[in-house]
């Protein structure tokens, strides 16, 4: 089974704002992790509980990830796996149209309003979903606090607070 570090954006039914974020050249984007340069692959669209969702992996960072084929894994740190989110979230600067967006390992289910509202309410309400990037109508949509701040015009978020030493990190 794989486990992918990732950004994952659902863009709804936007499906002109959808294709212009997958259209991004990932070759201009070699993020760094420490002294790692990693380049991402290319965008993936996908039709996913009734939406549009966007993800983009960097490569030879997932676990078993099928994209990456022979590529060695790199082994990172929290703090490299870190740094390579702030640069995630500095990519997801550049989209227009989402409803709602996540950096980190298997984000997936924190991007449907659906599952936000029926399984993740008490993390929403307590800010525990830090990096959780929502468009400015679904806070009062899911009845969320004002706690969340400012992203970028039209958005807003739990502050992202890095990744932790786990199993899935070299520390």
């Amino acid at each position: 089974m794989a486990v992918c570090f990732e950004l994952v954006v659902n863009f709804g039914d936007d499906t002109e704002a959808a294709q212009a974020a997958a259209r991004i050249d990932p070759k201009q984007w070699v993020l760094r992790a420490g002294t790692h340069r990693i380049p991402l692959h290319r965008p993936m669209l996908a039709e996913a509980g009734g939406y549009i969702e966007l993800s983009i992996l960097p490569v030879a960072v997932s676990w078993h990830c099928a994209l990456d084929g022979s590529f060695p894994r790199f082994p990172l740190t929290a703090a490299e796996l870190t740094e390579l989110a702030h640069q995630l979230y500095e990519l997801l600067m550049q989209f227009r149209g989402y409803v709602a967006a996540q950096v980190g390992w298997d984000p997936e289910s924190l991007v449907d309003p659906a599952e936000l509202r029926n399984e993740w309410s008490a993390e929403l309400s307590d800010g525990s979903l830090h990096g959780l990037v929502l468009c400015d109508e679904l806070p009062a949509e899911l009845d969320l606090s004002a706690d969340y701040e400012v992203f970028q015009p039209g958005y807003r978020w739990i502050p992202y607070r890095g990744e932790e030493p786990s199993n899935l990190t070299a520390d």
